[in-house]
Formats: C-alpha cells, sequence, structure tokens
C-alpha cells in the first residue's frame, strides 16, 4: 500500500536523452517516482520507452524542435502512453499541472515558436481553465519548455526568459515551475524561489528527482 505520508517523487527530464534513463535496466538503481514530467526537446522513442519502463503518469510538453513526434508509416503521430499537457491543465498523481511548450519566436520559420500576441492568448485561456478549477486547488505545477524572465533566461536571443510565462507564474502562483531550453553550456543555474509569486524554479535538464514537497536529489 502507498504510504500517504510519503512525499510524492517526480522525475523531471527535458532536452537530454540521458544515458542513465535510456537503458535496458532503468529503473533499477533510482528510487521509486510518483510522476515523471518531461518538459520539451525530447524525442518521442524516449518518451514512449519511459512509457514501458515506469508505471506511472508521464507530462510532456513539447519543445522548439518538436522531436516529441514518433515516425509511423507515411508520417508523424504523437508519442503513444503519455500525457500532453501543452495549453492545457491536466491532473496526474493528485497533482494538478498548466502546460506550455515551445519558446519565444526567434527566427521567422521554425516549429515550436510563438510570438508575444500568440504566448499572451495562449496564457489567458490556460488561466481560465486554472481558475475554473480553484475550487480543487488551482494549479500546483507550471510545466513550460522555455524559461520565465530572471535568473535561468539564456544570454543569447534563442533561450532568453518568457514574459508572458512570468506573469502567468506570478498570477496563478504555482508552487513549482519546472523548464527545460536551458543546457548545460549555460552554466550550472540553480534552483530559485521567484520573491513576487514564491514559486519553485526549476531547470530539468538531463534529468532531476525531486520530492513534492521537498529538497532536489540525484
Amino acid at each position: 500500500m502507498p504510504d500517504p505520508d510519503r512525499p510524492k517523487r517526480l522525475l523531471l527530464l527535458a532536452d537530454h536523452v540521458h544515458p542513465y534513463v535510456y537503458r535496458n535496466a532503468f529503473p533499477q538503481g533510482m528510487v521509486p517516482v510518483d510522476l515523471v514530467l518531461a518538459a520539451g526537446d525530447l524525442p518521442g522513442y524516449y518518451l514512449e520507452f519511459l512509457a514501458t519502463k515506469l508505471p506511472v503518469p508521464i507530462v510532456y510538453v513539447h519543445g522548439n524542435h518538436e522531436n516529441e513526434y514518433v515516425n509511423e508509416g507515411d508520417g508523424r503521430i504523437p508519442p503513444r502512453g503519455v500525457i500532453p499537457a501543452h495549453g492545457r491543465v491536466v491532473e496526474a498523481a493528485g497533482l494538478r499541472i498548466a502546460g506550455w511548450g515551445g519558446v519565444p519566436r526567434y527566427r521567422a520559420d521554425g516549429e515550436g515558436q510563438y510570438s508575444p500576441f500568440q504566448a499572451s492568448w495562449g496564457l489567458r485561456r490556460l488561466g481560465w481553465q486554472v481558475r475554473r478549477g480553484r475550487k480543487t486547488g488551482g494549479v500546483d505545477i507550471l510545466l513550460t519548455h522555455a524559461p520565465p524572465l530572471g535568473p535561468h533566461a539564456g544570454e543569447d536571443y534563442a533561450h532568453r526568459g518568457c514574459g508572458e510565462l512570468t506573469r502567468f507564474m506570478r498570477a496563478q502562483r504555482p508552487r513549482l515551475l519546472v523548464h527545460g531550453h536551458i543546457h548545460e553550456y549555460e552554466g550550472k543555474k540553480l534552483d530559485y524561489v521567484d520573491e513576487d509569486s514564491r514559486t519553485r524554479v526549476i531547470n530539468a535538464y538531463g534529468y532531476r528527482v525531486i520530492e513534492w514537497p521537498g529538497q532536489v536529489s540525484g
């Protein structure tokens, strides 16, 4: 029987097919987890692999490369066995998760990018969904690919923070924001708590295991 007093464990992934995870013996050697949050730019085969290995919900948003699709026959299909969260509020492992994939537009073409208008409109619609759920606790986690403005924003234009995400975070006040997009070449960016919303912001690059609520491990 599950222990109701044990904190939930969340596996966070983004941007990199990590060899510790993508192996035949996985999840051997890793503590059991209750939920997987995939923050974008992960290939569809990797997400489907996780679905075959872990008996827990796997919630994902797309990145700016949109390689989450699986090639099947004459076209691409979404990965199977996982839960898409972009533009939606989903419930998994007893938590309410709002999702927003992609990044602020940094070139004229390319998938997985959005204009300020698209972000503003889409996140307003997402906020309406959150407010409809206030009686059940609003939203616990904001799962994104791009980071909000602040310490985790990248140094170049393509990896800049998203002001619309920052406004959403401060209006809806999720306890946790999980993002990707910022790779190790940017240097180690420590978790931080946004002063206005009191949201804890985590870069999920590679893989991490955290406790809800609690401290980072692994």
